[in-house]
């Protein structure tokens, strides 16, 4: 062996041990990380907020950093809860009642409050893992499924005092690892999951299992929302707005006359408003047949879009709540 391949085969072993060396030390870090409660801020209604809903006439609205955002004016006026242990990034909320919610996000992070929003606990955190959760439903106090990345699907039947991982058991094995988006009920007590590659899936069981629709698009589907004559609407990449009647077997493309992505659906009866990047906001008022442009745009990126009394509509962006209009 030469002297220069007797150094190189040296500085190699020594950059071995350095990367296994480094490897073992990350793992150490790992294990003993903790989360970080959310700051408390008197700017936190600028940050994104990237899901709201509903705990009876409360809003919560959760985002960026751990911020989660209440509202007991039905959204005039917002105010931070005090109680939040992750700082993480926040991607869904649902609420069973007016007291019992449930938030999930980065970290695989699942939390939970008994009280409306104001202080929440952890009953989910996988730091060392860090799949992301990217929406969650409750079917009511006790049931609740939530969907992240690579076909990541947990479900609770007492209420997230545990937490089993369902495996997803599509015919296409090709579709085993799709990122799951959002989710939102049907009509008869099930939950459909927007995917990746068009995918819409739905579950009866309360996501135990799951059947593969095909809206016949490509692109990831963002969003999506059952309205109450059943029709479904699902919305995505490149102002992609795809409605089907008969219960997700085909589909229509609804013109919406821009390549503007779209973030959130949500529906009043048959009135309908979406929303988007680059200040995306379209209303329909026949079940989303067609649509118009709001009266009111926002030029924000929005990125969550709530139903309230009166036909107006609650909107949240990546800076924030969005003022209401007169």
């Amino acid at each position: 062996m030469n002297t220069l391949f007797k150094r190189l085969a040296c500085a190699l072993a020594i950059i071995a041990a350095a990367m296994m060396a480094s490897v073992a030390s990350a793992s150490e870090l790992v294990a003993q990380l903790q989360p970080t409660p959310a700051a408390i801020s008197p700017i936190a209604t600028d940050a994104a907020m990237l899901a709201a809903t509903w705990a009876g006439p409360r809003v919560v609205s959760v985002g960026d950093n751990g911020v989660i955002l209440l509202s007991d004016d039905r959204g005039l006026s917002f105010r931070q809860a005090q109680g939040v242990p992750v700082s993480s990034m926040l991607t869904g909320v649902s609420f069973a009642d007016p007291k019992n919610g449930w938030a999930v996000g980065h970290w695989g992070a699942i939390l939970a409050t008994t009280d409306g929003g104001e202080k929440w606990r952890v009953q989910r955190l996988a730091m060392a893992e860090d799949r992301p959760l990217f929406a969650v439903h409750f079917f009511d106090a006790q049931r609740g499924v939530s969907v992240g990345l690579w076909s990541l699907v947990l479900v609770t039947q007492d209420g997230g005092k545990s937490w089993t991982e369902q495996k997803v058991s599509p015919k296409d094995q090709g579709l085993s690892d799709l990122n799951l988006i959002n989710l939102f009920p049907d009509a008869k007590g099930g939950v459909f999951a927007t995917a990746e590659r068009g995918r819409l899936l739905h579950s009866a069981d309360a996501g135990r299992t799951w059947d593969y629709l095909s809206t016949g698009y490509e692109g990831s589907l963002w969003c999506g929302v059952q309205l109450s004559d059943g029709t479904l609407l699902v919305g995505g990449q490149r102002g992609t707005l795809l409605r089907s009647e008969d219960g997700g077997q085909s589909w229509v493309r609804v013109p919406l006359g821009s390549k503007s992505s779209l973030t959130s659906i949500d529906a009043n009866g048959l009135e309908v408003m979406v929303v988007g990047l680059d200040g995306l906001q379209k209303h329909s008022l026949d079940g989303g047949r067609t649509f118009q442009e709001a009266t009111a745009p926002s030029k924000e990126s929005l990125t969550a879009v709530l139903a309230a009394e009166d036909g107006k509509w609650l909107l949240f962006s990546r800076h924030g709540i969005v003022p209401q209009t007169k």
